[in-house]
């Protein structure tokens, strides 16, 4: 199993990364988003007016967000010490909900992700970035890195 892992810098470019990840064949099982939970509210405010609900509760309510709908099932609202409220989308909620005292980082440690990178990951989500992370068979990691690298990922890794 490998994972690859990027960030972007708007809910835009994550949600077009999303949406092209599905569009390629990976699932729902695969894909994970994580935000800051003020910094999806604030975004959401700018793209979808003022009843927006934020990325967890309103993301329906955008026009490019086709690929994040599936993704709903999995959503989650957790509290990250140090970083405070986020939004995991996909299969790295649980794993985060599991390792709510680890943060992110800790969250992307048991993934198989070095600390030294989680901590810097953690500290993207903390700055305002969205993280995706996809999980995959070795076969398909390329595959993964190159779409999120096309969408506009920056720090694309493997692991």
């Amino acid at each position: 199993m490998s994972n690859v892992i990027g960030t972007y810098a708007d809910r835009f470019q994550a949600e077009r990364a999303i949406d092209e990840l599905k569009q390629i064949g990976f699932s729902d099982q695969e894909v994970s988003l994580i935000a800051k939970e003020e910094k999806a509210r604030a975004e959401d405010g700018e793209n979808a007016g003022e009843d927006s609900m934020g990325i967890s509760g309103g993301v329906m309510t955008g026009g490019a967000i086709g690929g994040m709908a599936g993704l709903l099932a999995g959503a989650g609202l957790l509290a990250i010490p140090g970083i405070g409220p986020i939004v995991a989308l996909g299969p790295l909620a649980a794993t985060l909900g599991g390792a709510a005292t680890g943060g992110v980082a800790g969250g992307l440690v048991d993934l198989g992700i070095p600390q030294e990178r989680g901590s810097y990951y953690e500290n993207e989500v903390k700055s305002g970035r969205f993280l995706a992370v996809v999980q995959t068979d070795e076969e398909r990691a390329s595959q993964a890195a190159d779409s999120m690298r096309k969408t506009g990922a920056n720090d694309v890794e493997v692991h």
